[in-house]
């Protein structure tokens, strides 16, 4: 059985957008504007949260959960 990816907070923004681009979404939401800049495309999850003082675990738990929901509704 093939393990599915999961985001960490040590893959780039760029490493997840490509998953799917729409978790751009969910940077947004945390008011990560992160996605349109590109020196920021290669900061790591970790690396932009904390320049934006948002808390890293719970990004990575929403990035994934909403990864999970858009893989279900494929």
């Amino acid at each position: 059985m093939k393990k599915e990816k999961m985001i960490t907070k040590n893959m780039t923004i760029d490493e997840v957008l490509q998953l799917d681009e729409r978790l751009g979404d969910v940077f947004m939401g945390f008011g990560m504007h992160c996605i349109f800049c590109h020196l920021g495309i290669d900061e790591t999850v970790a690396e932009a949260a904390e320049v934006h003082e948002v808390d890293v675990d719970f990004l990575v738990k929403k990035l994934n959960e909403v990864y999970e929901q858009l893989k279900n509704n494929k």
